[in-house]
């Protein structure tokens, strides 16, 4: 296990803008190209797979940014898909169309509740080649992601949640979750700048309440190689649960004193583990 409490600088050039809105399912603007994985030149002859990064609850695309532009100042495609936030099953169904589009070797990345999502969508896809899951759930079959966050003490989540019920087109009701925005920075993002921190929460995505009680049902990390950045100081996903999966997933892995918000406070280091994961992984 790799223990850091920082990211390696590097000069990034450029400026990378999210697109988010306005694409069912995937934001391809992000990737310069859908069509798959690109050939490097010079020296290094090596295919450089296509990175897709699936965000999690109370956030969205933008949450990438810093690690998309990363990825692409080393010259890897990148597509950060929208997650729909409705249920693993679901979720799943709708990374895959996105995954399927894409020509050629992948490495799928999760944060969050996306660790749930991508678990399902890699299943028996041999065009992925890599797991990369960032302070994220990787739930064994039959799990939730209410019974893991919930195996050890440490979350405090519950108590920040802002539940908006709603009826939906058949009459029966249904709960979003979302973070109090008062409470939002100290509880998901506290190693991020304030006013960055504030421009979240007031953007954030609700996740149905729902979604964090459906049950697994399959869990590629069985299968693929794996790796996990673990967040010391999240309150969210305590770090003694994320350990539990990590070990259990025999996961390559990272541990950072960061938030649950770690794609944003150190996206240098979730860029390096994820450039580790494809080099490793794709020839």
């Amino acid at each position: 296990m790799l223990s850091i409490n920082g990211g390696r600088k590097r000069l990034v050039t450029g400026v990378v803008s999210l697109a988010t809105a306005g694409l069912a399912l995937g934001a391809f603007a992000l990737s310069g190209t859908a069509s798959g994985a690109t050939k490097t030149t010079g020296a290094d002859n090596s295919t450089k797979p296509t990175i897709v990064l699936e965000h999690g609850a109370f956030a969205d695309g933008s949450s990438w940014n810093g690690v998309i532009a990363d990825l692409r100042a080393d010259g890897y495609p990148v597509v950060a898909a929208a997650n729909p936030l409705r249920g693993p099953a679901s979720d799943a169904a709708a990374l895959r169309t996105v995954l399927d589009h894409i020509k050629g070797p992948k490495i799928l990345v999760g944060h969050s509740y996306g660790g749930n999502v991508i678990s399902q969508a890699a299943t028996d896809d041999p065009q992925v080649k890599a797991l990369v899951y960032v302070a994220a759930f990787l739930p064994a079959p039959g799990e939730t992601a209410l019974e893991l966050t919930n195996k050890y003490p440490g979350s405090t989540l519950p108590g920040t949640l802002d539940p908006v019920t709603y009826q939906q087109a058949d009459g029966t009701t249904a709960t979003d979750l979302y973070i109090q925005q008062d409470r939002f920075r100290r509880q998901f993002a506290a190693d991020v700048p304030a006013r960055q921190a504030a421009l979240m929460a007031a953007a954030q995505r609700p996740i149905a309440q729902a979604a964090l009680e459906e049950k697994a049902t399959t869990a590629a990390w069985k299968t693929k190689p794996t790796w996990d950045i673990v967040t010391t100081s999240d309150l969210n996903i305590p770090a003694a649960v994320q350990r539990f999966m990590a070990k259990r997933a025999h996961a390559h892995t990272t541990e950072v004193a960061a938030s649950h918000s770690v794609a944003v406070s150190h996206p240098h280091l979730v860029a390096d583990v994820i450039e580790r994961a494809a080099r490793a992984t794709v020839r």
